[in-house]
């Protein structure tokens, strides 16, 4: 864009519209030239480096839609977040003070030469909500601070301040003396105060109450000396065991179902007590506690695989008797307006709550309910109707998540921002996809800049700009290979252009089951007394709108002892230091074989433990911290980011050290373990299945962190394809992945189908659901609106019908 030119930049520009002169779009004179300040319509990038780009320039236009796409791994979001959003926020936050920045995040200047024309960016990303058991729906939306004021105002009876009706504020009070000075003197008063919460007291504001099953801890029928004792860590002859079976309280050879009631009481109860046992002072300690204190303090996701899957099976949780689930407290739950408590209000779904508070009218709180209403009305704009406000936050798919904080957003007035979005249309079904299409344009209308990284063909339809990143993934993407209209990139010969109308074709012929997998009367969250036979030895897809009940049917309804291996959405948790060798224990066999080879220690070889670099403690870079500013890192000069000590790198094994096998990508390991002096089948195995779901590129030291949201999803599924059982529940596992991806994918679920699995799909995605062999289709409606099974049938039956929205959508996207 040529800047405006004229005697003098800084004089007024005598043709700009006065106070009652036509705006830019009436009718009027037509300006000799445009003003100076109009001519920065463009956001320019210029040497983007974040991550795998490979000094991208892109010019994006302002006040429009662009669209981002490209393989998963391409560089998507290593351009769109880690740069344009990432500077923006970066370039905000220096705006305050640094006593204000020193509570911010502190955030790094991106690897890129230049970047102009940014304007405040607001990102709606897919993190799931936090899982706190406190957090819900209404929390985490300002939905629920907004009633708890409308019932302090109009509940009777009145029974106190907003923080009454707070699940999260306990009641206290206290008395006692404080010392005043007065006059010179100090005088002592006596003080006393009260906080009226409302907290439920018995399950502290969580809804839930847990519950140890001691089936799990102990076999009632086998002596402590007969390894009675079934928790992880507690074997016969440990420490754990001999602080039970030499306390003296009771015979460690009698069976634990014959202790008397004193001596079960002391064995599972006891309080900490101190005293000798085997000649060492100890804390002896009941069962119970112990293994409370011990495991179930622990964040659950930090916990090793086996202790995780022992607390899953050993601890129940129950709803709360005192307030049946509500969180909340008796004189919270007695205050009503027009006979609807507080925890009646959360219970309700959304779309129901909006229409009773419309009935609300009260002069007095008008703003108040103006307010109350806008968000619900957005919440059933956004088609999340089907949520209750009470509904934990932890619970919601990453669609959902996205949705929710994007209500926030929907009524605002700010223009001339830019909104990052990232893959909006996840968890759609294609009939909310167009709804989501209408919000992001209705964004644009008001003269925002949209930026929103998409794989779905419909979301790209509706775009200014296109902006495709490739050609491949990870070290082969972080190019841009066409920039232009949605007309130019289908023309354009590109990965994406040559796959933006691909169409799946119904199969022919579909794989008879051989077996049936039984639910009978589900009834979780919305479901309706549910009974269908899911096959077996198929491809089955569940599908239906977003909040028709497919999670609850599956995850929810399937017996537990059916075998199943369940692959969700939960993100991937790791550090700067995890990589795809730890996550997935490919590390394991690799260091062992490294330590048979030079007969030293396998803990030699990892990065984390004694083969570690003393100077970056095995991180390969030194940070330094530099308080409020963001901190700097430096490649290690002493291992020159290799990570290990130098007398660890003369170990060979294959004529190679153990930083050169971490810096190999799946492929080449896969070789280089598959056969020769390094054949190494444990490993040879686990990278097998690493390129077998696309992830062939990916370097296996490579951190976590720096991973796409649909690498970390396949890698996940990666990892479950050792796990031992017949049937395979995949939750969305197109989530991320590019169309060229989704064809890979299919082939994946085909090869475990014919290998005598059971594969069971939730699924929106039509090229998913026309492969499939069975569909089992959920609604008609969201939440209240669904909960029943529509068809079940071959895909072939569901489009000849026609009767469900699934049905005309998969109809047209075959073009029957």
């Amino acid at each position: 864009m040529s800047k405006a030119t004229g005697p003098d930049p800084q004089a007024p520009d005598p043709h700009a519209p006065g106070p009652h002169a036509p705006g830019p779009h009436a009718p009027g004179p037509r300006a000799s030239a445009p003003h100076a300040a109009d001519s920065h319509e463009l956001i320019r990038v210029v040497g983007a480096r974040e991550n795998n780009l490979k000094d991208v320039s892109v010019e994006l236009p302002k006040r429009r839609l662009t669209v981002f796409t490209g393989v998963s791994g391409s560089g998507k979001s290593s351009l769109v977040f880690s740069t344009i959003a990432a500077e923006s926020q970066r370039l905000i936050n220096e705006t305050y003070s640094a006593f204000v920045q020193g509570f911010m995040p502190t955030l790094a200047r991106p690897d890129v030469d230049v970047l102009e024309g940014l304007t405040t960016a607001i990102i709606v990303d897919q993190q799931r909500m936090g899982a706190d058991p406190r957090s819900t729906v209404g929390t985490a939306t300002d939905a629920n601070a907004m009633l708890r004021i409308l019932f302090s105002r109009l509940g009777r009876p009145h029974i106190g301040s907003p923080q009454a009706f707070s699940f999260n504020v306990p009641s206290i009070s206290g008395a006692g003396a404080v010392t005043v000075e007065r006059g010179g003197k100090q005088v002592k008063e006596k003080r006393s105060f009260s906080v009226t919460g409302g907290m439920c007291p018995r399950c502290e504001g969580r809804g839930t109450v847990t519950d140890l099953d001691l089936a799990q801890l102990f076999d009632d029928s086998k002596s402590l000396s007969e390894g009675a004792l079934t928790v992880p860590g507690y074997k016969a002859g440990g420490w754990n065991y001999r602080l039970y079976a030499s306390s003296g309280f009771f015979d460690p050879d009698k069976p634990i179902r014959k202790f008397t009631k004193k001596e079960l009481d002391d064995f599972l109860y006891r309080e900490p007590t101190r005293m000798k046992i085997e000649g060492i002072n100890m804390t002896y300690e009941g069962l119970v506690p112990r293994i409370q204190k011990s495991m179930l303090a622990k964040d659950r996701e930090g916990m090793q695989p086996h202790i995780r899957e022992f607390v899953d099976r050993a601890v129940t949780f129950t709803t709360c008797p005192d307030c049946d689930g509500t969180r909340l407290a008796a004189p919270a739950r007695s205050s009503t307006i027009a006979g609807i408590s507080i925890a009646d209000a959360c219970a309700m779904q959304i779309s129901d709550l909006a229409e009773w508070v419309r009935k609300l009218d009260e002069p007095s709180v008008a703003p108040l309910l103006a307010s109350l209403r806008q968000t619900l009305d957005s919440f059933v704009e956004i088609g999340l109707g089907y949520l209750s406000l009470d509904r934990p936050a932890g619970t919601l798919s990453g669609g959902e998540a996205q949705r929710v904080k994007m209500i926030r957003h929907l009524g605002s007035s700010l223009t001339d921002v830019t909104y990052v979005f990232d893959e909006p249309t996840i968890g759609l079904h294609p009939h909310d996809i167009q709804r989501m299409n209408e919000l992001l344009l209705r964004l644009r209308d008001k003269g925002n800049t949209v930026l929103v990284v998409e794989h779905k063909p419909e979301a790209i339809a509706i775009a200014d700009h296109v902006v495709d990143l490739g050609p491949g993934a990870g070290t082969a993407g972080g190019a841009v290979c066409f920039e232009g209209t949605v007309e130019g990139l289908r023309a354009s010969g590109t990965v994406t252009g040559r796959h933006l109308d691909d169409r799946a074709a119904l199969k022919d012929t579909v794989r008879a089951p051989s077996g049936t997998l039984e639910i009978r009367g589900a009834n979780a969250h919305n479901l309706r007394d549910v009974d269908v036979d899911i096959p077996l030895g198929v491809l089955t897809v569940i599908t239906g709108v977003a909040g028709s009940g497919k999670s609850s049917l599956v995850h929810g309804s399937i017996p537990a002892d059916a075998g199943v291996i369940a692959v969700d959405q939960t993100a991937i948790r790791g550090s700067r230091r995890s990589n795809p060798a730890t996550y997935t224990g490919l590390l394991e066999p690799i260091r062992k074989a490294f330590a048979k080879a030079n007969g030293v220690k396998p803990a030699l070889f990892s990065a984390n433990s004694e083969g570690a670099c003393p100077t970056c403690n095995g991180a390969g870079v030194v940070y330094t911290d530099l308080a409020m500013m963001a901190g700097v890192a430096t490649v290690c000069e002493e291992c020159e980011g290799k990570r290990f000590q130098a007398s660890v790198l003369e170990y060979h094994l294959g004529g190679r050290d153990i930083s050169e096998v971490l810096a190999m990508s799946v492929t080449e390991a896969e070789e280089f373990f598959g056969s020769g002096d390094a054949r190494v089948p444990a490993a040879h195995a686990i990278l097998d299945r690493l390129a077998d779901v696309g992830l062939g590129y990916l370097t296996i030291g490579q951190p976590l962190t720096t991973l796409s949201g649909g690498e970390r999803q396949r890698l996940k599924l990666a990892t479950h394809m050792a796990d031992k059982g017949g049937i395979y529940v995949l939750d969305e596992p197109t989530t991320g992945l590019h169309l060229a991806d989704v064809e890979q994918l299919l082939a994946l679920l085909d090869r475990l189908v014919d290998a005598g699995k059971s594969v069971i799909v939730i699924e929106h995605h039509q090229a998913v659901m026309a492969h499939a062999d069975w569909i089992i289709d959920l609604g008609p409606g969201a939440g209240h609106d669904g909960g029943r099974v529509v068809f079940e049938g071959t895909p072939a039956d569901l489009v000849a019908a026609r009767t469900t929205l699934t049905a005309q959508h998969l109809a047209e996207y075959v073009r029957a």
